[in-house]
């Protein structure tokens, strides 16, 4: 029934009928996260990215309220430069289907969009979590959710470290979700390799991690896997630095009432502008570094399920 809302590129489809490797890509990295034309440039050197290492991408995002996997180079350029892009969310799903809007993707609706087109493996820059003062303000991304029911594990340099990293792994042990650090005990905060947080299970090659995963959903265990793999240490931002900058970000965002899905681009504009630019060179290179490891590993999970 979902699929009379669902276009799935010719490339893509057919990766997908015969069991090749795919990864999912994100658009609300494109239209919300970066300024135009670093989204663009971006977005294009990702799924170049994937395809060097051996996987096919499917950039998701919705256009005239359907759901695309797979964009062409005319329709990722309009979600790099359309003022008409939304935020897009799970509960903004149905709403931009049915008035034929178009919506740039989360981690939360990429990964629904992904599961429906039967995409495993997702990547993206960081995942949202539970926000600082939530005990108050009960603000706590829809993404942990998805990732609590949706059977696609998603590739990040861990969480946007604007969010309270320690509640966040506490909400994701709570509904089951392994975090797995690559390569590392401690889960990565995003513009840093270390957050002062541990993980779950380290594991140090993707074929590793796609037995696992093959096992979670052979087991009939419903929900998605975080891996959090961290920035590559040279363009690690320094710590003190991006934390001052984060606390400022915050404060002002306090300040000017800013709340719901509007805080976290409002804080990484105010990051950006603090760091001099540095934090969106780290973010750029924190997502091409994910994009190896998840093709990589949708490599391995490919092999796996053809035995």
């Amino acid at each position: 029934m979902f699929k009379q809302y669902l276009d799935i590129h010719p490339e893509v489809k057919s990766a997908l009928e015969e069991g090749k490797p795919v990864v999912a890509l994100e658009s609300t990295i494109i239209s919300h996260g970066m300024p135009y034309p670093e989204n663009i440039k971006t977005a294009r050197a990702v799924e170049e990215i994937v395809r060097e290492n051996g996987a096919i991408p499917a950039t998701i995002g919705i256009l005239n309220g359907r759901l695309k996997v797979g964009l062409n180079d005319e329709e990722l350029e309009y979600m790099g430069k359309g003022d008409d892009i939304l935020k897009t969310s799970r509960r903004d799903l149905p709403f931009i289907i049915a008035k034929g809007l178009n919506g740039a993707t989360t981690v939360a609706s990429t990964m629904i969009i992904a599961s429906l087109a039967g995409i495993k493996i997702f990547v993206t820059g960081g995942i949202g979590g539970v926000h600082r003062e939530a005990q108050e303000t009960f603000d706590i991304s829809a993404d942990l959710m998805e990732l609590a029911t949706t059977n696609v594990a998603v590739i990040c340099a861990g969480a946007k470290s604007i969010l309270d990293i320690g509640l966040t792994l506490e909400y994701l042990e709570t509904h089951g979700v392994p975090v797995v650090g690559f390569g590392t005990e401690e889960f990565p905060a995003f513009f840093t390799r270390k957050s002062g947080f541990g993980v779950d299970y380290k594991v140090d090659s993707e074929l590793e991690l796609a037995k696992a995963l093959k096992a979670k959903w052979d087991l009939n265990l419903k929900g998605g896997v975080v891996i959090g793999n961290p920035i590559p240490k040279e363009y690690e931002m320094d710590y003190k630095t991006i934390t001052t900058a984060i606390e400022d970000a915050l404060k002002e965002a306090k300040e000017k009432d800013i709340k719901g899905k509007e805080t976290t681009p409002f804080l990484l504009s105010k990051i950006k502008a603090i760091t001099g630019g540095k934090s969106l060179a780290s973010n750029i290179q924190l997502v091409y570094n994910n994009a190896k490891v998840g093709s990589k590993l949708a490599v391995e999970l490919s092999k796996l399920s053809k035995k």
